[in-house]
């Protein structure tokens, strides 16, 4: 019997809360953006995406470079061992084990490196858009945005605003740190 008094006391609360932020709620102005889309086609995210690329691309080259070259000293020790006095090839077998555990460890590095970087780019694209998404709303009035939100009225999504806004900031060619 108490559970339903207190039941029926918020429930009270609620709809009086309602009936309250009603007339409040009709002069709210709000806005729609499609973030994923804003994201993908932005000129900021390409050189974001390729800024990335290009230092995924050179951390591998050095790793790949190294992985090879140790290769080639592997295949050499085996093919001259036989030949080689015991210490040379206890120093030899040493050095290409050391040399091995850098490797692993410089992939792993490399890896997580990479990581930390990616996020780091996200979150300044993240920061330059959400600049950007305040400008355009406040500009045109809105007081709240939405992101990913449904929009039955597609005058609410400014989307393609803050697209074009967006581009304008960060040149197609590059732009960026």
């Amino acid at each position: 019997m108490m559970r339903e008094s207190v039941r029926a006391a918020l429930g009270m609360a609620a709809v009086l809360s309602l009936a309250v932020a009603a007339p409040a709620m009709a002069d709210l102005k709000i806005a729609v953006v499609r973030l994923g889309d804003l994201l993908q086609q932005s000129s900021a995210y390409k050189a974001a995406s390729a800024k990335f690329q290009a230092e995924v691309k050179k951390r591998n080259d050095a790793i790949e470079a190294e992985r090879k070259q140790l290769a080639d000293d592997l295949q050499k020790y085996q093919r001259d061992a036989a030949t080689m006095s015991p210490e040379q090839r206890d120093k030899t077998e040493k050095d290409l084990n050391t040399r091995q555990a850098q490797l692993d460890f410089d992939r792993r590095k490399a890896q997580e490196d990479l990581q930390n970087r990616d996020q780091e780019l996200q979150a300044e694209l993240l920061g330059k858009v959400k600049d950007v998404i305040y400008q355009v709303a406040k500009e045109r009035g809105y007081d709240v945005v939405l992101t990913n939100a449904f929009a039955v009225n597609p005058s609410v999504d400014i989307t393609d605003d803050v697209l074009k806004r967006l581009n304008q900031q960060t040149p197609s060619t590059g732009g960026g740190k």
